[in-house]
């Protein structure tokens, strides 16, 4: 059953043609899954092809104190990992009453985003780790891993003790960083070093800032092509040429930023006009970096860490694109 209420309040809880039953995780990648199956999650019995509405049937009161993982439709690709997001349909249930709590729409309009960090579900992330794009899973969460350190969740049914079960498909995979061909340096804009997940150092020339947009590639991704319009999947750093400090960064964040690939004072969700001009005509997988003058920035508006008339030097990983 869907409800639109309720699936806003899961999202931000969680955050935020094969027919077959759930099996053991047999994957020979070398990534170690923190979970595995056992006996709560091979009780899962799930029917249905990927990105279809699944048949769920598990006996009730389903309870486990640790969480478990079972794959019912493989994927491929690279494994999951911590820090990336992913696209996703799923249904979810109370383990002790068999009552879903919600369903996403399986038609392509209601897939809610998922990043794999600590802000997500403890079990949810659990569960999806070491999985692929095109993986079905079904995952028993315990209550340590669920609700149960928040006392439940009252108004979706859920008890402090009661397990929740997901079954899960994931439908897109975004990269985790820019993953495109390494270019040359590039004369006279910000050096950048990468740190060991992909995070930027930035550091600032001698000398002052240009005074026209610059924007140079520092690897060349060969994903699809970012156009004017899309919503881009991205991580970035932003540091403020004069004081060379960072006023803003995902990667510190943990957390993958979507925008619109637009001139924000045009298009609703969009970004500074500089910002958007670095990310247009980008392909998927490359690292670009952008040193944006007032005039392509905030101009002569000022905002926290950002003083009035500043030149903002960007580096940005694209990840995908919707």
């Amino acid at each position: 059953m869907r409800k639109a209420s309720a699936l806003i309040a899961v999202a931000a809880l969680l955050g935020v043609a094969l027919t077959g039953c759930s099996a053991a995780d047999t994957s020979a990648s070398d990534c170690q899954s923190p979970v595995s199956a056992g006996a709560a999650s091979a009780l899962i019995d799930v029917t249905g092809d990927f990105g279809k509405a699944p048949t769920v049937d598990f006996p009730t009161p389903l309870k486990t104190q640790k969480t478990q993982r079972s794959v019912v439709i493989p994927g491929t690709g690279p494994d999951l990992v911590e820090g990336q997001m992913v696209k996703v349909d799923l249904s979810v249930y109370n383990g002790s009453t068999g009552k879903s709590i919600e369903q996403t729409g399986y038609d392509g309009t209601s897939q809610p985003s998922l990043v794999l960090s600590d802000a997500t579900i403890t079990g949810l992330r659990d569960g999806l780790l070491c999985a692929q794009q095109g993986s079905r899973v079904a995952v028993a969460v315990s209550p340590d891993d669920g609700f149960g350190p928040q006392g439940g969740q009252e108004a979706l049914g859920v008890a402090k003790d009661d397990s929740l079960i997901f079954v899960i498909d994931v439908v897109k995979a975004y990269l985790p960083r820019a993953n495109g061909a390494d270019q040359p340096e590039i004369s006279g804009l910000p050096a950048v070093v990468l740190g060991a997940k992909g995070e930027p150092g930035i550091t600032i020339p001698a000398g002052a800032a240009p005074n026209t947009l610059k924007i140079g590639l520092l690897k060349k991704g060969t994903g699809a092509t970012v156009k004017e319009g899309d919503t881009v999947t991205v991580q970035y750093t932003g540091v403020v040429w004069d004081t060379k400090l960072v006023f803003d960064s995902s990667w510190e964040r943990g957390t993958p930023a979507q925008f619109v690939a637009a001139d924000g004072s045009k298009t609703q969700g969009g970004v500074i006009p500089g910002f958007a001009e670095a990310l247009i005509g980008q392909k998927v997988g490359s690292q670009v970096i952008a040193v944006i003058p007032p005039d392509q920035g905030y101009g002569e508006k000022a905002s926290e860490k950002i003083p009035a008339n500043s030149t903002l030097v960007f580096v940005v990983d694209i990840l995908g694109v919707n």
